[in-house]
């Protein structure tokens, strides 16, 4: 009978340096508003894209170089947007107070006030801004008339690259045939990539198995995420 084995829940560390983003044709573009909007006087811009398609990555990027204020949307009504003003400001996951009418006037506050500061505004969500939700009327119309930076789906290449990364920060060194298999097979997107490298690491140390192309196999048809 197989044992399982005990998994002890050591920490894996994430690296989103501007090294580690990886530039492919599903990304370059968006990089490229994001490197603008460092450069340019721009005080606005929008970080669009698909769960886990680099969002927070291109955020981490642009609060390094500014030393940036890092929120969530759902917190808004928690901070002091005075105070959050003394720096630039990054709001991410817009689309969670679509429901929120006190939430999103005090976002449309904040874009004033960054104005009147001349400080920078990143806002991120996932799909087309006009699909946000969003109820409050000025700020609908003050984020439509933002500049977009939009992050697509992976294409082999990057998702070969986010693949090999999720198993580095895990410390995982899976067998050569496992990560190709993983792009022929896979559901096609980076939120997916997350959860399978997660499971895996899960599965493996569980079942004292190494990481190869049967149990991967295994693993997705489980969670329902092969693709022939």
């Amino acid at each position: 009978m197989m044992t399982q084995q005990l998994k002890l829940d050591f920490s894996h560390q994430t690296s989103l340096s501007r090294e580690n983003f990886f530039v492919a044709p599903s990304n370059k573009i968006a990089l490229s508003h994001v490197d603008d909007f460092l450069q340019n006087k721009n005080l606005y811009l929008v970080i669009t894209g698909p769960a886990g398609s680099g969002k927070t990555h291109l955020v981490d990027i642009w609060s390094n170089q500014f030393n940036g204020e890092i929120i969530q949307a759902d917190e808004i009504e928690q901070q002091n947007i005075i105070e959050l003003v003394t720096k630039p400001v990054a709001v991410e996951d817009i689309p969670k107070i679509a429901d929120n009418i006190d939430a999103q006037l005090m976002l449309f506050n904040l874009f004033n006030l960054c104005a009147a500061s001349q400080q920078k505004l990143l806002l991120t969500g996932r799909n087309h801004v006009n699909f946000w939700g969003l109820s409050l009327e000025d700020l609908k119309s003050r984020i439509e008339a933002t500049p977009v930076a939009a992050l697509g789906l992976p294409d082999d290449e990057l998702l070969t690259a986010v693949l090999a990364k999720l198993f580095v920060d895990r410390q995982i060194i899976p067998k050569p045939t496992v990560i190709p298999y993983l792009v022929a097979h896979m559901e096609r997107s980076f939120n997916a990539a997350q959860k399978i490298v997660e499971e895996l690491d899960n599965a493996s140390l569980a079942q004292n198995r190494k990481l190869t192309v049967p149990l991967v196999s295994q693993l997705l048809h489980k969670m329902n995420n092969y693709c022939s």
